[in-house]
């Protein structure tokens, strides 16, 4: 288990995906993931494209974690915005009356046995309103 500052981030695959829609494969594919160092992958002795655990002061939230595509040094980690990065978000605003998005402390683990959940099972299960899809 490594500690990392997350950043939530916008990504033009999580706003072309989001525009398919929230429930389809494509924004799964796009939102699901934590951009890591290469080095931080190697500390977490995982390889590239596993699952992990993230886990917040709010929450946690099994997603696949990739190398990161733009500069990203170790020890800082990115979710894209949007279901996943919600499940860990600090509901604190500073006074600002928006939550803490960026610049929080998580917790990394690997979890290569955990499914990640669609966008249905996190929002309705964050309310206590999944049933299991029936």
């Amino acid at each position: 288990m490594i500690t990392l500052n997350l950043i939530t981030q916008r990504a033009i695959e999580e706003g072309v995906a989001m525009e398919k829609g929230k429930t389809t494969p494509e924004y799964l594919e796009a939102c699901s993931i934590i951009e890591m160092n290469l080095e931080d992958i190697r500390r977490l002795g995982i390889y590239r494209n596993t699952n992990v655990r993230v886990t917040s002061e709010s929450g946690s939230v099994i997603v696949r974690a990739v190398e990161a595509g733009q500069y990203c040094p170790p020890g800082l980690a990115h979710i894209r915005q949007g279901v996943w990065a919600n499940q860990v978000v600090p509901p604190r605003t500073q006074s600002t009356g928006v939550p803490q998005y960026s610049g929080f402390p998580v917790t990394v683990e690997p979890a290569p046995n955990e499914r990640i959940k669609s966008a249905l099972e996190c929002v309705q299960g964050a309310c206590g309103l999944w049933n299991g899809g029936t």
